[in-house]
């Protein structure tokens, strides 16, 4: 009899493993989202780019790419010191400046084939990042951590940024 049961209740494990299996794989439960095919160009409202070193000297960069009152900007902001944290104070080379939409395009294709993720807030590993964050129509708040399909995808967008800082 005893072994009956278990038998039941390895049975009965199983099959809510199997039915949590097919709610996430086949029940539209997405732990990732593709730049590209599940969020087009006209749903980006803001991105990221955020490096922070705290080696000496330490370093701090931040490229913005977002929308505002229908027109598309690019940030950036570079701070210099010998101190860590870099703060605001810091700042010594800033600017914004409006995008055409061929540079809002551009921008988005070397987001292209990068994926969007839940956001982790882990404080724990300590690195320098880039630390990427992508706001889109539909990220409920929540989706909105992500990550370029390649290394080299990450450096064309980093040379892009440059350029865009070179820009008049």
């Amino acid at each position: 009899m005893k072994k009956r049961n278990r038998n039941s209740m390895i049975l009965a494990l199983i099959g809510i493993v199997l039915i949590v299996l097919f709610m996430f794989i086949w029940g539209g439960i997405k732990m990732k989202y593709s730049v590209g095919k599940d969020i087009g160009i006209e749903d980006v409202t803001d991105f990221y780019y955020t490096y922070s070193s705290s080696a000496f000297p330490p370093e701090y960069q931040r490229y913005r790419f977002y929308v505002e009152d229908g027109k598309h900007y690019f940030y950036h902001e570079k701070r210099e010191g010998d101190t860590w944290p870099l703060k605001e104070e810091h700042i010594t080379i800033f600017g914004t400046r409006i995008l055409t939409d061929e540079e809002w395009q551009s921008f988005f294709e070397h987001l292209q084939g990068g994926t969007v993720q839940k956001r982790n807030e882990d404080v724990v590993d300590g690195d320098a990042g880039p630390w990427l964050y992508l706001y889109w129509k539909k990220d409920q708040g929540k989706y909105q951590e992500f990550s370029f399909a390649s290394w080299n995808d990450r450096k064309a967008f980093e040379e892009y940024c440059i350029h865009l800082t070179e820009q008049p």
